[in-house]
């Protein structure tokens, strides 16, 4: 039986991402979303237009997408309630957030140059995505009290950077979903994922039928100064 409910939120589990960028002074800010969905080699950001990243994205036009796996889930918590905007906006305030510039040492990670864009990879996290801002799209301008208040963002993916022992074995292009563990949020709190339940009719489709010219085009990208 089904019954009608009015849930405050609808995270019904998607990978949580550590998203680094650089603020105005050079120093790095580093935080956690998981409302993200990937097509290709380019995806899409919901973000708070008050949030310190958001800022810096528009600003910068980078950043590097971090996957962490359920082993960095102790360094991910630790970035719970912190933000990077000083003052801390009004609506973080009343959720507890605190301000702290130094969001690297907190969690417990470490800053990795990144090769096409300025902002750093995250060392310990298995998946890096350097990516670049290719459009920025509003949400619920048909909402007085929200207009304004939510982006979202889509990057286009320049760099990947994979951990070898997430990889099928003798192909370095080909991630393994059975060794790939991703750190998943539902409903605020962290699972992971467990095992394969049944065989996918999909995954008969090699998947080099979906690259597409965004992988051609990040050969070309260099680390900008």
């Amino acid at each position: 039986m089904h019954l009608r409910s009015e849930p405050s939120i609808l995270y019904f589990g998607t990978p949580v991402v550590l998203i680094s960028t650089c603020n105005e002074d050079g120093s790095y800010n580093l935080a956690p979303m998981s409302s993200v969905f990937w097509l290709g080699w380019r995806c899409m950001l919901g973000l708070s237009a008050l949030s310190k990243t958001t800022e810096n994205i528009l600003r910068t036009g980078e950043c590097v997408l971090n996957l962490p796996s359920v082993e960095q889930v102790a360094a991910v918590n630790r970035l719970a309630r912190t933000t990077g905007s000083d003052p801390v906006p009004a609506g973080k305030l009343q959720k507890g957030y605190r301000y702290e510039p130094n969001k690297f040492a907190t969690a417990g990670l470490t800053p990795l140059t990144a090769d096409t864009v300025s902002a750093p990879r995250v060392s310990e996290c298995p998946v890096h995505l350097e990516a670049v801002l290719e459009g920025t799209y509003a949400l619920a301008q048909q909402s007085e009290a929200q207009r304004g208040k939510i982006l979202t963002l889509e990057m286009r993916i320049t760099r990947v950077h994979l951990e070898e022992n997430i990889l099928m074995q003798g192909q370095e292009n080909k991630v393994d979903p059975d060794k790939w563990r991703p750190l998943i949020m539902s409903f605020q709190e962290f699972y992971g994922l467990g095992e394969k339940v049944h065989a996918s009719t999909l995954a008969e489709i090699p998947e080099s039928l979906y690259r597409t010219p965004d992988i051609a085009a990040g050969h070309s990208g260099i680390r900008n100064s």
